[in-house]
């Protein structure tokens, strides 16, 4: 979120007081701005460097301007008191960047890391089906390729139904709560892939998976934004999806062992991989309940009776997420939403675009990605080796990750730097399209890695719909429904590879050229339209006087992105 602040009123409100001797909007000289304490220099001022943060003298002022430091606006951005963290808000509070670099790091340490390790065993999870692909598990359950397009499309579907549902009781109970509750349950679905008989058991599994583990992932990101300014998240969410490509990575030299196991006590090796897999979830999710406080304020329990951070620590926490962010004190984080407010965030259209762009921007990349290692088992290669060369796309994919979302920051465009997602995979597509049986496997095999080792973008469409949206609550559910549409488009995706349509799939391959132009244009309508709303409001704001804007702040029932000093980020 961009929150453009007032021009100065108050000052003049002062002066005004001192020549009339009476006092105006129930201002009191006695509050001058000119006694609010230095604020460090504006970040915004700072060129960004690729590998490097900017430069600050470590002991100067970090605490950034905001709309806490004039009292005219301090008072209709004050956090209630219901607020799990008011009693650490402290407009006056200043500390230095030595202090709050240090903090940051400690932070990362603390809650970022487990954020990667609960992240880290939902995509072994989750992904471990594509390993057991290549130990005849297909075969072994007497299914089809449909069948399993059928147990990939419902285990998206429950995920989808599973979003909105989850953040909701998320938001009731808190996600310290929640997130762990979610982790054992489907690591107990997960480790009972070990008894699959057949293809009811493997439709009913996909269809639990998806409905425990819907939700988890805006779940875990609204709760990262509790320690995190909007600037730090989308890199933290990036190296938080690293762990994707890692369990991947992970998962098939882990898989590589496991499934030599098959013929143990008369077993398969995939139904070795399920269970040890899920165990291991399992134990991460028990954990995960004495790991994760509830808030920055809240990290003191019977097991850590000193807490993660002093008083001062606590206060740098919080003052500097409101300052980035004033709507984060809207509430509670044991407060639930109702049927109206849910269906006001429904209907803002504001948001529309993005939740449109999560339905089809990975349609072109995602077929082939999922049938990577069954088409590898296709052309010939073995179990061990299918499994091995699916590892160079994920390393691949995780280095472009990081690269694309460093890029998003530096050239400060959400548009351009998710767009070049299509340009990487159009030629790679059309390429594919025109193989036939001749062509060598290895080179199919370097192009497809290519296809599938394309720039992750999502983490910065995730932070896009998070930053366009306003307040926790608008966040809450926004970041759901926009999950909803990437689920949705997962459904798209588990269905354009046939079973008719085999080994080259030539007809889904021209879907998918059809789908990655028609991002392109999506792209620059959303461009188009996040700029023409800027460009409207910076027209009316900036024609009002001070006196006016200050009159909007007090007066307006406009909430959220739909305020008139709110810059939609693109």
């Amino acid at each position: 979120m961009s929150t453009v602040l007032a021009k100065t009123y108050y000052a003049k409100a002062i002066s005004d007081v001192s020549d009339s001797g009476s006092t105006k909007s129930g201002l009191s000289p006695s509050d001058s701005v000119l006694e609010v304490p230095t604020l460090g220099a504006p970040v915004a001022k700072d060129k960004p460097s690729f590998w490097r943060r900017p430069k600050h003298e470590l002991d100067s002022i970090a605490t950034q301007p905001s709309v806490f430091d004039d009292p005219a606006t301090l008072e209709q951005y004050r956090p209630p008191s219901t607020w799990e963290n008011a009693h650490r808000f402290d407009p006056s509070a200043r500390w230095t960047w030595r202090e709050e670099y240090r903090l940051v790091r400690r932070i990362d340490l603390l809650i970022m890391i487990w954020a990667f390790i609960m992240f880290f065993s939902l995509d072994l999870d989750r992904s471990n089906i594509s390993q057991a692909n290549t130990d005849n598990f297909l075969n072994d359950l007497g299914l089809t390729t449909d069948d399993f397009n059928l147990g990939n499309t419902l285990f998206k579907l429950s995920f989808l139904i599973a979003e909105l549902p989850s953040q909701l009781i998320s938001k009731r109970v808190g996600p310290d709560i929640w997130i762990p509750s979610q982790m054992v349950l489907w690591s107990f679905v997960s480790l009972g892939q070990f008894w699959l008989s057949g293809r009811a058991s493997f439709l009913a599994t996909r269809c639990l998976l998806g409905f425990m583990q819907g939700g988890f992932i805006p779940d875990v990101i609204l709760y990262l934004s509790y320690f995190y300014t909007k600037s730090e998240l989308p890199l933290r969410l990036a190296w938080f999806w690293v762990s994707n490509y890692l369990a991947e990575i992970v998962g098939a030299f882990i898989a590589t062992g496991l499934l030599k196991l098959r013929g143990v006590n008369g077993k398969a090796g995939w139904r070795y991989l399920f269970l040890i897999e899920g165990g291991l979830t399992l134990a991460i999710g028990i954990a995960s309940f004495f790991m994760m406080p509830p808030s920055p304020t809240q990290t003191k329990a019977w097991f850590r009776p000193n807490g993660w951070f002093t008083e001062r620590e606590e206060t740098i926490i919080v003052n500097r997420v409101l300052r980035d962010d004033p709507s984060k004190s809207n509430m509670h984080n044991r407060e639930g939403l109702s049927v109206k407010m849910i269906w006001n965030i429904l209907k803002d259209w504001r948001m529309w675009p993005i939740y449109a762009l999560g339905i089809v921007f990975m349609v072109p990349v995602t077929p082939p990605q999922t049938y990577l290692t069954l088409s590898l088992r296709n052309l010939g290669y073995t179990t061990t080796q299918a499994n091995l060369l699916s590892i160079p796309s994920k390393f691949l994919g995780m280095v472009l990750l990081l690269v694309f979302c460093y890029l998003s920051e530096i050239i400060d465009s959400r548009v351009i730097s998710t767009a070049l997602l299509q340009i990487w995979a159009l030629p790679l597509l059309i390429a594919l399209y025109t193989f036939d049986q001749n062509t060598s496997p290895w080179v199919y095999f370097a192009v497809v890695t290519l296809i599938t080792g394309f720039p992750y973008v999502h983490p910065v469409q995730v932070a896009w719909a998070s930053t366009n949206s306003a307040g926790v609550g608008t966040r809450t559910v926004s970041a759901s429904i926009y999950n909803m549409f990437v689920q949705a488009g997962g459904i798209i995706s588990a269905n354009i590879y046939r079973d008719d349509d085999k080994p080259l799939y030539k007809r889904g391959n021209r879907v998918l050229i059809a789908i990655c132009v028609m991002n392109m244009f999506l792209y620059l309508f959303v461009y188009v339209f996040y700029k023409g709303i800027n460009k409207r409001r910076d027209k009316i704001w900036n024609s009002w006087s001070a006196k006016e804007q200050q009159e909007y702040l007090e007066k307006t029932e406009d909430q959220g992105n739909a305020r008139m000093n709110f810059r939609f980020a693109y």
